[in-house]
Formats: C-alpha cells, sequence, structure tokens
C-alpha cells in the first residue's frame, strides 16, 4: 500500500508523518509539499524575482524533506518526497489520483465555526474530492 502525506511546516504536518510512520510500518510513503504561489506568505519576497523566489522555495521544501527522511530513518523507515506547486487541496488530490496512492493523511489545524467558514480548511477539501480513504490527524 502506498500513503501520501501532505507536510508543511505546521506541527498537524508533522503529526500525519509521525502518525503514518507509527501505524503503516509496512507501507510506502510519499511525502509531498505543495507551495501556493498566491498564499502572502510568498507575496513578500516578490521583488526578489521569479528565480529567487523559486529558489528559496525549493530550498524551504529541501529542509522539510531532510527532516521527514531524519524522522523515518529513526524508525528504519525511508519514503520519497515531491514538490508541487498550485492550491494546496486541488494538487494534493489530483496528484494522489495521478500517482495512484491507497490513502491520503494530513494534518489539520482544528478551525472551527466562523474561520473554517471564511477560510475553509484544506483537510476537508482533500477529505471531500479525494477518490482514497483520507486520514485527518490532529
Amino acid at each position: 500500500m502506498e500513503l501520501l502525506v501532505a507536510l508543511d511546516e505546521s506541527e498537524p504536518g508533522w503529526e500525519a508523518l509521525e502518525y503514518a510512520l507509527r501505524e503503516h510500518p509496512e507501507d510506502d510513503i510519499v511525502v509531498v509539499h505543495v507551495v501556493d504561489l498566491s498564499q502572502s506568505g510568498y507575496g513578500e519576497f516578490a521583488h526578489l524575482g521569479t528565480k529567487a523566489i523559486r529558489d528559496r522555495q525549493r530550498a524551504h521544501a529541501a529542509e522539510l524533506f531532510d527532516a521527514a527522511r531524519e524522522r523515518a530513518a529513526e524508525r528504519g523507515r525511508g519514503l520519497t518526497t515531491e514538490l508541487l506547486v498550485g492550491q494546496p487541496a486541488a494538487t494534493i488530490v489530483d496528484y494522489a489520483a495521478e500517482r495512484g496512492v491507497d490513502r491520503v493523511i494530513v494534518g489539520s489545524h482544528g478551525r472551527s465555526g466562523i474561520s473554517r467558514v471564511l477560510l475553509g480548511s484544506v483537510a476537508e477539501r482533500i477529505a471531500r474530492r479525494a477518490r482514497v480513504p483520507v486520514t485527518i490527524v490532529r
């Protein structure tokens, strides 16, 4: 079985990886990180130009992936990684379908009430749109 773990720098993202490593010791894991250029986090670097922004994103993803591989190695496990660009929920769902993964594991930031309605939930959108089971880890 192959699992897709969506990883960002948040605690829920790391909890999703830990869950996959702990609960699925025999399964293959692909860790993806999605860069969303429409988010303001990258807008602050717009003056640097497209190449500099992409280089910075790749460096950030490389750090996340190195840390993920270290966590996996502590359990005697390996994993593969993939840097994706796009809107996170749609990109993850599309990648999961294209790759034919068996399950998606994603962290939830636990928003509720009005903030969930206004901001939406990436984890919820993935769960609604994915063709495979989705485990949401808090």
